[in-house]
């Protein structure tokens, strides 16, 4: 093989650092340019996105605790609203509880005197009832018919 030959290795690696030579000048001078810019252009693209997407999360943080503070503000109106509410529902309860308190009150004297004025009606008309009774029994079974001041002065001694 030619190749192997020790006779032509001099001239091979001058021929080869020759055009190890030519390639790199044209590569360095052509591609790499272009691949180089090609880099500097994705990352000044990616260090841009991050910029954004640094903005945007401090945008959303932004938004996040301004959502949160109406929240708050809106459960401390809610909660007054609440408690306003309730005060008035109380007091209002309260006040229908001590008109209710009032008439049944008023209610209850009157149906006490009521019942003071029918007991001492009765009361009054027993001792009278008890002496009819009275008569009513002494003529039924004895056959004599007694007098009404009989009577009452009869039940005037048994009440006594």
């Amino acid at each position: 093989m030619p190749q192997l030959d020790i006779s032509t290795f001099a001239s091979q690696i001058i021929w080869l650092a020759l055009v190890f030579g030519v390639l790199y000048f044209v590569v360095a001078r052509s591609s790499l340019p272009k691949v180089a810019q090609v880099i500097e252009s994705r990352e000044a693209h990616i260090t841009a996105q991050l910029a954004a997407a640094e903005a945007a999360r401090e945008a959303a943080s932004t938004a996040e605790a301004t959502r949160e503070e109406a929240l708050a503000k809106a459960r401390a109106e809610a909660q007054k609203v609440i408690s306003a509410a309730k005060d008035a529902i109380t007091a209002e309860t309260s006040a229908k509880l001590a008109a209710l308190d009032v008439e049944l009150t008023t209610r209850l004297s009157a149906a006490e005197t009521r019942i003071r004025e029918a007991q001492a009606q009765s009361l009054a008309q027993i001792d009278a009832v008890a002496a009819d009774a009275a008569a009513t029994i002494v003529e039924k079974l004895t056959g004599v018919t007694v007098g009404a001041e009989e009577a009452v002065q009869a039940v005037a001694s048994v009440k006594a």
